[in-house]
């Protein structure tokens, strides 16, 4: 028996790199899963075809994460065709780096509404669709909280919430066996860090460079530690941010 068989995942900002990656690791062990897009629909509809290929189960859901309307639908949905939620993946996140001088309000309340208040809003609409024998809530965060880079003051402060967040739900839904855990990646190689030209950067060769583990990361880096959280490997763990950098501190 898979690891995650007769389970149900939803992964948020699954279209496209790490969620994407997280979706076909989650349905690879054996779960039933959700691919959630806000506007990709396309690449979600790539990730739940991939899954489909390769024997697995997967639908793709749209729905903004900042918006509660959407997340009403996008857990509906998910019990309609699967049933009760088991796992979710709090994914979706946006960055933006910038020196404190070109910082706007515009720029911390669109990373502040989609990490953080989008953390909330979705992990609130999973919790009234949970399966009453708990599950797993994974929560993904960055290694930016240890590391603090320069120029990233409004993005690390949304990962610092969201690690602050992870254990202090962590201790409100002991009670209800649902386990909540952050997963806090270094730099990993998707599309969107293609696109922000960190890739074949000066940042990357110097990231690379004081990486202990001596390489990047990959999405399917995250995506195993993301079924080992999900999975009842996992079962004592609750409240911990595991740091996935390659050693980077």
């Amino acid at each position: 028996m898979k690891k995650l068989e007769n389970k149900i995942a939803v992964i948020t900002g699954a279209s496209k790199g790490i969620g994407a990656g997280i979706a076909k690791s989650l349905a690879a062990a054996g779960a039933s899963v959700v691919v959630n897009y806000a506007s990709a629909k396309a690449g979600a509809d790539q990730v739940v075809e991939e899954i489909t290929a390769a024997g697995g189960k997967a639908i793709a859901i749209q729905g903004n994460v900042t918006n509660a309307t959407d997340l009403a639908k996008l857990f509906d949905e998910t019990n309609t065709t699967f049933g009760p939620v088991d796992i979710l993946v709090n994914n979706a996140g946006v960055y933006q780096f910038g020196a404190i001088e070109e910082i706007t309000a515009e720029d911390f309340h669109r990373q502040f509404d989609t990490n953080v208040l989008g953390l909330l809003l979705s992990t609130q609409g999973a919790l009234k669709h949970f399966n009453l024998g708990g599950g797993s809530i994974i929560n993904i965060g960055s290694a930016v909280t240890a590391i603090t880079p320069v120029a990233s003051s409004i993005y690390t402060a949304t990962k610092g919430a969201v690690d602050s967040i992870t254990q202090v739900l962590a201790k409100e839904l002991g009670a209800k066996n649902i386990r909540v855990n952050s997963i806090n990646p270094g730099m990993v190689e998707t599309e969107g860090t293609h696109t922000a030209g960190f890739i074949g950067s000066d940042f990357q060769k110097e990231a690379i460079a004081s990486t202990p583990l001596g390489r990047g990361g990959n999405p399917d880096d995250i995506a195993d530690i993301a079924v080992f959280l999900a999975s009842e490997d996992s079962r004592w763990l609750t409240g911990e941010i595991l740091i996935a950098s390659g050693g980077v501190r």
